[in-house]
């Protein structure tokens, strides 16, 4: 046992070297929703090398242009150094060097380099990460299949062939009109049956729509409904919860460990979605989740365009958190590529859990290289449509 515990006590293990690259992996098939339209995910790709020649690998998702200027600039010089050991020192060390009041821009930054710390860190331990994070809880993870269609007519294919694929878990996207809500999550439930069906609003309704909308989807039985009001409204999303029976689930408002306090503080949420790369990290998440389960709530993990690394951390959490017993999100179905060979892949509608050390995963840097871009694009609006942009909330 000492021989284990003096490999992480020298400086062997602090970071020598960052590498890191912006790729845009396209998708195979257009996704409209209430914020726009999306061809392609843009992913920020980090490796780092400590002193004794140990690698690590990470991931985080590149919506917007200060995710890349934040780690070039104030994530990756931060980290020259560090020991792969101090996660949690590292997260907080990004916040004090200008972003404690401002966590949102710098929580998608600090993420792929967290990931990447961890992963020497499994690597070196010779232990998968769910080994670190408490162990083995389940051995294999249920995702959701993620339907982006707003044609009431057209979404039953799509259904049916999640469903044959062997999916047990339906996530559909509502918010785009009054009118197409409700009969979007009809046509889902006439094809699925009993199988659980959660719908993401994305804050398109007022207080007042959502309690009408949330009136007449009561009778399918929902799992969910996912962030029916804008962000910042945990009041609302108390008062929601309170006057009807459709459980709440929250998402945007739940990027940070204070948002998700807050809104177990507001009783805000039956279901609490989370994401690595909103919080800043894979121990965030964990400590997220912990908050949640003090108070029996569940959670899930919100999906943003994964590839390689990010699915298997996710399917690394998903494993070893007790109350992350929801179908976790996930968009792989509509990836047209991706930068590892031997990333988790879907099985009848589940991950199997990676048993190599660390995430698991060993990136192609050919594979990378092939999808590199200089800047983000595609994630919000739509340029078929120059003069909309998305308003929330929409009605």
């Amino acid at each position: 046992m000492l021989n284990v515990i003096s490999k992480f006590d020298h400086d062997a293990i602090r970071i020598a070297r960052v590498d890191h690259w912006l790729v845009r992996m396209p998708l195979a098939e257009t996704i409209l929703w209430g914020s726009g339209k999306r061809s392609g995910t843009t992913r920020l790709i980090c490796r780092i090398q400590t002193r004794d020649g140990g690698i690590g690998w990470g991931e985080t998702i590149s919506l917007i242009d200060n995710v890349p200027a934040v780690f070039a600039k104030i994530v990756a010089p931060l980290a020259a150094g560090y020991s792969i050991a101090d996660a949690e020192r590292f997260h907080r060390h990004v916040l004090g060097a200008g972003y404690y009041h401002h966590k949102r821009a710098a929580v998608m930054a600090i993420a792929a380099m967290e990931m990447a710390m961890w992963d020497a860190l499994g690597r070196r331990a010779g232990l998968p990460l769910c080994a670190l994070w408490g162990g083995l809880w389940r051995g294999s993870v249920a995702a959701s299949a993620y339907i982006f269609v707003s044609d009431p007519h057209k979404v039953r294919d799509t259904a049916k062939r999640f469903l044959d694929d062997g999916f047990g878990t339906f996530k559909i996207k509502i918010g785009v009109s009054m009118q197409t809500d409700v009969p979007l999550v009809e046509a889902v439930k006439t094809v699925v049956g009993d199988c659980d069906v959660r719908a993401d609003v994305n804050g398109a309704w007022t207080p007042g729509t959502a309690r009408r909308q949330l009136a007449k989807l009561a009778p399918y039985d929902l799992a969910y409904v996912e962030q029916p009001l804008e962000l910042d409204d945990l009041a609302g999303h108390a008062e929601l919860r309170v006057c009807q029976t459709v459980p709440i689930a929250l998402d945007e408002s739940a990027y940070t460990l204070s948002d998700v306090g807050n809104i177990v503080r507001a009783g805000a949420a039956d279901v609490v979605l989370l994401d690595p790369h909103e919080s800043g990290g894979v121990w965030q998440v964990i400590k997220q989740a912990a908050i949640c389960e003090s108070v029996g709530i569940p959670v899930t993990l919100h999906s943003g365009g994964e590839l390689a690394l990010s699915q298997a951390a996710y399917v690394h959490l998903a494993a070893s958190i007790p109350n992350m017993s929801l179908a976790i999100d996930t968009e792989q179905t509509y990836l047209a590529g991706d930068i590892a060979p031997d990333g988790p892949r879907l099985k009848n509608g589940s991950f199997a859990v990676p048993d190599r050390p660390g995430l698991g995963v060993e990136p192609d840097v050919a594979l990378i290289e092939r999808y590199v871009v200089d800047g983000i694009k595609g994630a919000y609006l739509d340029p078929d449509k120059p003069d909309w942009f998305p308003t929330k909330p929409a009605y």
